[in-house]
């Protein structure tokens, strides 16, 4: 799809993943803010945006082992809660986004997205594409889903945007963290990768760790590994993770400056 391009703003961005429901009310405005900025230099931009759950999902997720599979009537009691958690931060994120004027248009995986053993195996982007067409902004976001092996289990922002990349093809990923991009070695950071290939990945996937709060969806490792998998699969595709947490930066970066760690296929495109 032309000028299409993917933005998920982290749940580690957008709360404090060490403090259950805990959003971070000035960061979600100005990140609002700066998507509604980029927008109007960019009014060919076609974007998809996406959410993590942060201290909002995961906490209660892991309690409950949501990922793993729902089948007592104590796990589904979790189910239901991890949705709802799931569900309010969706809520202040879409408030904020609406206030900065950004047509924004909801879509909820729990409804729409059916899963197999943890892979989506049914989910019909015919309504994304018809807001994408009519100048809506889809925003989707990690949340539980009915699993066909498992009962029930959550997907997360990246697992919707991998079914979207297979079936949109996207020029850009942009994954917005707390962090600056990928490092060697997290949490010293002294180490910082600039570009990652998928010769590359293989020499430093070991050094690569997660995050430090929970995350019941893999954390860094996963992203990159998943972004490995999307540029090999569409080498004309990058992706790009960087922070956030910087003002400026998320402008900057839907303009198409590279900062952070970019993703790509080889170097040659660097």
């Amino acid at each position: 799809m032309k000028n299409l391009e993917l933005l998920k703003l982290g749940g580690s961005l957008i709360t404090d993943k060490m403090k259950p429901q805990t959003a971070r009310y000035d960061v979600i405005s100005r990140l609002a803010e700066e998507i509604s900025v980029a927008l109007k230099e960019r009014p060919n931009l076609k974007l998809i945006l996406g959410h993590g759950s942060g201290s909002f999902g995961h906490f209660v997720a892991h309690k409950y082992s949501t990922l793993l599979g729902v089948k007592s009537k104590k796990e589904w009691i979790g189910f239901a809660e991890v949705w709802r958690e799931a569900s309010k931060l969706n809520h202040i994120i879409s408030d904020a986004l609406i206030e900065k004027k950004i047509p924004i248009i909801g879509f909820s995986p729990l409804s729409s997205v059916i899963s197999k053993d943890g892979i989506i195996k049914e989910w019909e982007l015919y309504p994304i594409r018809k807001a994408l067409d009519a100048g809506l902004i889809p925003l989707v976001y990690g949340d539980v889903v009915f699993d066909i092996d498992r009962g029930g289990t959550i997907l997360s922002t990246e697992d919707l945007f991998d079914h979207i990349i297979r079936n949109l093809q996207p020029n850009r990923v942009l994954l917005a963290g707390l962090e600056k991009g990928i490092w060697r070695d997290f949490p010293n950071c002294k180490d910082f990768i600039n570009v990652i290939s998928p010769l590359k990945f293989k020499e430093i996937a070991n050094d690569i760790h997660g995050s430090t709060s929970i995350d019941v969806t893999g954390g860094m490792i996963s992203k990159v590994s998943q972004s490995i998998e999307w540029v090999q699969k569409f080498p004309e595709m990058e992706v790009q993770i960087f922070s956030g947490a910087e003002a400026g930066n998320l402008v900057r970066v839907l303009k198409g400056e590279h900062i952070g760690t970019r993703i790509l296929i080889d170097f040659l495109h660097s």
